[in-house]
């Protein structure tokens, strides 16, 4: 049975993210639907001395209120990314693996790139390769898309063959409602997932931190204890 799994791309990911992607055999970034302001397309945590706090990328969004994901552009003029970098700094310098990542991924950051999700996508692809990940990654925006929500999800299953789409457990109250996924012989599997605890500076543990936290902290060992969060 081929599986897939479709996710908006958002920044700096929890750990459940790469979660799903590492537990399916293709993984589709969903770039070509509404930008939603203020949620996780363009913010995460992290954990600082002080506690969870948000980062957010600033976005250009006077006059745009029905743009696309990718059509979003980033706001520069708002200290970013500087101010991001700095508070990774102030944060994880002293985490024991910060030397070894945390270069690369401010590079990343520092890139000027003009839309959002062009920045959160190449912040994704870098993590999954320091991950080791090795999930295909397919993106909606280079897709026939049909239909909206439901429709569109088991329409992109069907154009890339899968017979099972593994959905985040949030989406079951509409998924279970829907008949699009039967009509095409498509299994709907419900990814459910515990977090699980980590070494982790700054105090007391915190979970659903940016992927950066175990990153950080963890080094190496990443991938296996974010897997140990799967349900069999």
């Amino acid at each position: 049975m081929r599986n897939l799994a479709i996710m908006q791309p958002t920044y700096m990911p929890w750990i459940g993210y790469f979660a799903l992607m590492d537990s399916v055999d293709n993984f589709v970034i969903l770039d070509s639907v509404q930008f939603s302001r203020r949620s996780w397309q363009q913010r995460n945590k992290i954990k600082t001395h002080s506690g969870p706090i948000w980062l957010t990328i600033p976005v250009i969004n006077k006059g745009k209120r029905d743009q696309l994901i990718r059509e979003v552009k980033i706001d520069y003029s708002r200290k970013f990314p500087k101010n991001h970098i700095d508070i990774l700094i102030q944060s994880y310098q002293k985490s024991p693996f910060f030397s070894e990542y945390a270069d690369d991924i401010i590079k990343v950051i520092e890139h000027n790139k003009p839309s959002l999700s062009s920045l959160t996508i190449d912040l994704i692809l870098h993590i999954r390769g320091l991950l080791n990940i090795n999930t295909p990654i397919t993106y909606s925006s280079e897709m026939s898309l049909r239909g909206v929500k439901d429709e569109m999800l088991a329409y992109i299953c069907n154009e890339l063959e899968a017979n099972e789409y593994i959905s985040p457990i949030g989406a079951k109250k509409y998924l279970d409602n829907s008949n699009f996924f039967s009509e095409l012989n498509i299994a709907i599997k419900y990814f459910e997932y515990n977090h699980p605890y980590y070494n982790q500076t700054n105090g007391q543990f915190e979970p659903y931190m940016s992927i950066v936290d175990l990153l950080f902290n963890n080094g190496k060992e990443s991938l296996s204890i974010l897997r140990k969060g799967l349900k069999s």
